[in-house]
């Protein structure tokens, strides 16, 4: 089927705002439904449409709409570009006119991942009525805890990076008419972007970055919101997935930034009686092949197989005809409601619901000497104590990050991380039979410091036979004190479908900083927004009867 391709046809808002998209359409025949992405990334950017597919989703029946947002690109709006905050009533106008494209059935679908995901979330929460279903990929729900920040830490190595990457369409947009200072301010923008590693990672206050003031743009929304708590709401999810009365397709990786958000995104949906589906893949941000980090997991992990269901275009594209266009909806089997990628055993495993109601919360405690055991420790046992210094925080090595390029995403080998004094390292006994974690990690550690705030950092390993240690899930709570007293801090280590192999080995760390993608405690109680002093903790762990440091694992038994 051929396509004819419009370019910058214009759309206008509520407001007088003309927002522009392209326009993809089946050159014969229709009426077509529509799908629709909205990004603030140039919607003629190569990356987008390897992403999005548009001309193959015309080619198989659908008119697609890719629009610049508010203030980007070939869209008019602000100089000064701010995320989040037009996407709900914008959102709801576009979908209005794209279903009044020539050609259409009225019917309209949202597509698109991350940022994309988020404009579909808003959208729907502002009921448009044509808009008739959602694929958000690898997008969040609480903003608070996964892309602003991440149990009271910021998600530092994501708000810094991004921000400075949006911000180059916006000093272009601004000094348009003088192209030796958009020269100047770009040329600073990117060696800004190449040293964040080096330099720009490192500079304080944390919670206001400098380089946000230097170059007059906005944040991710970390500083935004510290200022404006009420703003978050402008692209928060959580709590209102019941306001959503349409089906969803949700799909998200367990080594993906927002993976935990995929997941509550699908159980509140669910949970109020929508019909929400579900796919979880070992995919990380972005990455859906079946590399990720040190780990093969198969060609079948793939966006190109799912377990050989076929590609996940064409799985998508079957999903929105039996809800735009039913009555060409193919025939053949449905999704199940959740289809999950066990890592591990490497296999794609069709289940009814999540979490499982058969995985059982089983108690894995730290023990004296570096132990893990499923028996809870003795009444003496010492307490373990290590030096956490901000100057030199652990380095963030693998796991659910978007980063720069110096830091790989997914499970890693953790021995540079594991020979460092400020990590300790608790290893269970080889397992005699394979042991299945499916469900949300906790974990549940007594300590103490010597500063009146500090993080707890804990990670969950699988060790192989050679000793081999990649992660599998981490997590990290931000906690003020009373120096020196012991107390209880609960770790949320999100969520993963792994089996450990018998002869394998689990493994916790247990430390205070996981730099850059979480901001550094600076260890003396100041707000992050103003603070740069920073100071040395004596941080420590117990691990007794009175005082059981574990980790809770989701097991199921087969």
């Amino acid at each position: 089927m051929d396509v004819t391709i419009e370019s910058d046809v214009p759309a206008t808002m509520r407001d007088g705002t003309v927002l522009r998209a392209d326009v993809y359409r089946p050159s014969t025949g229709g009426p077509y439904p529509v799908l629709l992405a909205r990004l603030p990334y140039g919607k003629s950017v190569p990356l987008v449409g390897a992403q999005l597919e548009m001309v193959g989703l015309a080619r198989s029946g659908f008119i697609v709409v890719v629009q610049d947002t508010r203030g980007r690109f070939a869209s008019d709006g602000e100089s000064t570009w701010e995320p989040w905050t037009y996407e709900g009533d914008d959102g709801y106008d576009t979908v209005r006119w794209a279903a009044a494209l020539p050609g259409s059935n009225g019917r309209v679908g949202m597509i698109g991942s991350s940022y994309l995901g988020n404009t579909q979330w808003m959208a729907a929460l502002s009921k448009p009525p044509e808009l008739q279903a959602i694929a958000p990929q690898v997008t969040w729900s609480e903003p608070n805890e996964g892309l602003f920040a991440r149990g009271g830490a910021i998600e530092f190595g994501l708000n810094l990076m991004w921000s400075l990457m949006q911000g180059a369409d916006t000093l272009m947009k601004r000094h348009a008419d003088d192209p030796a200072a958009m020269t100047a301010q770009l040329s600073a923008l990117i060696t800004d972007m190449d040293q964040l590693n080096s330099t720009g990672y490192w500079k304080l206050p944390s919670g206001r970055h400098p380089a946000y003031q230097r170059y007059g743009i906005h944040d991710l929304g970390f500083e935004h919101a510290l200022r404006h708590p009420e703003w978050s709401a402008a692209c928060r999810v959580s709590g209102r997935q019941a306001e959503v009365d349409l089906p969803s397709l949700n799909v998200g990786g367990w080594y993906d930034v927002f993976q935990q958000g995929t997941l509550d995104n699908f159980t509140q949906s669910r949970a109020a009686a929508r019909p929400a589906t579900l796919i979880m893949g070992p995919w990380a941000h972005g990455l859906f092949t079946g590399q990720i980090g040190d780990v093969n997991f198969g060609v079948a992990s793939s966006f190109e197989s799912l377990g050989f269901r076929g590609r996940y275009l064409d799985v998508q594209s079957a999903w929105f005809r039996r809800w735009l266009a039913p009555e060409a909806a193919p025939s053949g089997p449905e999704l199940p409601p959740v289809l999950l990628f066990v890592m591990g055993s490497n296999e794609w495993r069709e289940e009814q619901e999540w979490p499982l109601s058969r995985a059982v919360d089983t108690d894995l405690y730290l023990g004296a000497d570096g132990t893990l055991a499923f028996r809870k420790p003795p009444a003496d046992e010492s307490i373990d104590t290590y030096r956490y210094d901000p100057a030199d925080p652990v380095p963030t090595t693998g796991g659910a990050i978007l980063l720069p390029s110096e830091y790989r995403m997914g499970p890693l080998d953790q021995a540079r991380v594991e020979a460092r004094p400020d990590v300790l390292v608790y290893t269970s006994e080889p397992l005699a039979e394979d042991l299945e974690v499916t469900g949300r990690v906790r974990a549940f550690v007594h300590a103490a410091t010597d500063a009146p705030s500090t993080d707890w950092v804990v990670r969950l390993c699988d060790v192989d036979p050679e000793g081999l240690s990649l992660n599998v899930v981490d997590g990290i709570v931000r906690v003020d004190t009373t120096p020196g007293e012991f107390a209880e801090h609960l770790v949320d280590l999100w969520s993963t479908s792994y089996v450990f192999r018998a002869g394998h080995r689990l493994r916790v760390h247990v430390t205070s900083s996981c730099f850059p993608r979480w901001d550094r405690n600076l260890n003396t109680g100041e707000p992050v927004d103003s603070g740069t002093d920073f100071r040395p903790a004596r941080q420590e762990i117990a691990h007794d009867a009175l005082r059981p440091s574990r980790i809770v694992l989701p097991v199921v038994r087969s």
